[in-house]
């Protein structure tokens, strides 16, 4: 698999997890992980125009951890 059709995959995986989160009541500080993990999410997008893949894998990747945490959180994983 070519690195931007990777990064575009783990995008389509994040839109995914953060629509199936989308009904639960978080604290304020939750809500600014999600919102950290969006920003990476867009940092990413950004970088895959660049054709800065390593850049963009790392952002993307972080997005992934920053969300995962609240979906372990929530027993959702």
């Amino acid at each position: 698999m070519e690195y931007e059709e990777r990064i575009k995959k783990d995008v389509e995986i994040l839109a995914k997890n953060l629509k199936e989160i989308e009904a639960i009541k978080f604290t304020e500080k939750e809500k600014e992980v999600i919102d950290r993990a969006e920003n990476y999410r867009d940092d990413a997008l950004y970088y895959l125009e660049k054709k800065d893949y390593i850049t963009s894998f790392g952002c993307i990747t972080y997005s992934h951890g920053l969300l995962d945490s609240l979906r372990l959180l929530h027993k959702l994983i």
